[in-house]
């Protein structure tokens, strides 16, 4: 049993760790995610959205910080009961998810593995029957190594933590899991191979019946079961069968109505300046684009802005900041997903992404 409990603590510590280095490494993707859980739509939480990010870096601080506990033995007894009032929050998170299909996408391991709210449901249970067999064998947990070795090395892991979490967002993730990295080509992103799966819908059709309203089948329809004094309200396509989604999608770049996409991703030299939100936009980032903006002519790139935020927002920002490019719409958890930064700035060539990088950033971008 005690070579077992080593066993267990090991694959648990590792885990915690290795799980939350990938979402230290990038704490504004993990804070969207929370973001989603406190809507109202979800938990309906929504005065925690404001604190996501702040939220975002302690778990995950606490996540690594706990796995280095529980694998040096510090502190054993709240260690493992700390895991455990954790996992505890994830599993009721994971199956929220999965039960009500509200969030489609847990994030436990960042963008760098997608796993669906029932496989996530289903990991959370395996860490939760292993934490309880900690916490069963708990006189086995034993330290390592000596009070100062335990110490130092909880206070090492707390500062590097840190240090990681200031670095990245003051910068950018320093590996880039998602579909919009450095040296993908958005095109290809959106290509749908040949053969492959198609999702499956089913048309429903909202009457209003005796006030209420009510989704019918198109069989339903055909078959006339719906009543005479129904008044028909909307139709929409409800997801049978999910079919292959290429790793970028709800990708454009609009303007006016118009469709540009095609003809901007055929550009040499192309800079797009991303603001999801202009409203949530770092005023000193804004303040930094004209000139980075005219210095880019200078050198023979078209530059667009791209935000989600509308013409009203739009025009009040640029009149304050005094730049003079467009900005282009794109849907704002695609542009989320592009960069982390608001403001960000993104080079490319023929589609093709060649540079990233944060606002504080802007003065090291090349421009040949």
């Amino acid at each position: 049993m005690k070579v077992l409990t080593h066993i267990v603590r090991f694959l648990v510590g590792l885990l915690f760790i290795i799980s939350g280095l990938i979402k230290l490494n990038d704490p504004v993707g993990f804070s969207f995610k929370l973001e989603e859980y406190f809507s109202e739509g979800v938990l309906n939480i929504p005065f925690l959205v404001p604190l996501a990010l702040l939220i975002a870096v302690v778990v995950v601080i606490f996540e690594i910080v706990l796995g280095v506990m529980l694998l040096i033995g510090f502190k054993p007894k709240f260690t493992v009961w700390s895991l455990f009032l954790m996992i505890m929050f994830f599993t009721f998170l994971t199956f929220y998810s999965a039960y009500f299909n509200k969030v489609t996408d847990c994030g436990c391991f960042g963008d760098a593995l997608k796993l669906t709210p029932w496989e996530s449901f289903t990991k959370d249970i395996v860490l939760l029957i292993l934490i309880i067999f900690l916490i069963i064998n708990l006189k086995y947990i034993q330290p390592i190594v000596g009070k100062l070795g335990q110490n130092a090395t909880v206070f090492m892991s707390y500062t590097a933590c840190l240090f990681l979490a200031y670095y990245v967002l003051m910068h950018l993730p320093i590996i880039d899991f998602r579909a919009f990295a450095v040296g993908n080509n958005i095109q290809k992103g959106m290509e749908i191979p040949a053969g492959a799966t198609m999702s499956e819908y089913e048309m429903l059709f909202i009457y209003k019946v005796n006030g209420v309203e009510t989704e019918f089948s198109q069989a339903d329809v055909m078959a006339n079961k719906v009543p005479e004094t129904a008044e028909f309200v909307d139709r929409k396509d409800k997801l049978i069968k999910q079919g292959y989604v290429p790793p970028i999608h709800d990708f454009t770049i609009e303007l006016d109505g118009s469709d540009y996409t095609e003809d901007m991703l055929k550009e040499p030299k192309l800079i797009m300046l991303i603001s999801y939100d202009l409203g949530k936009a770092d005023d000193d980032g804004l303040a930094k684009l004209e000139e980075f903006h005219q210095a880019a002519l200078k050198k023979g790139y078209k530059v667009i802005g791209m935000t989600a935020s509308d013409e009203t927002l739009i025009k009040s920002v640029k009149d304050k900041h005094k730049l003079t490019f467009d900005y282009y719409f794109c849907d704002a958890t695609t542009l989320k997903t592009i960069e982390r930064a608001n403001p960000s700035i993104v080079v490319l060539n023929k589609g093709t992404i060649v540079q990233k990088k944060h606002f504080n950033d802007i003065d090291k971008v090349t421009l040949n």
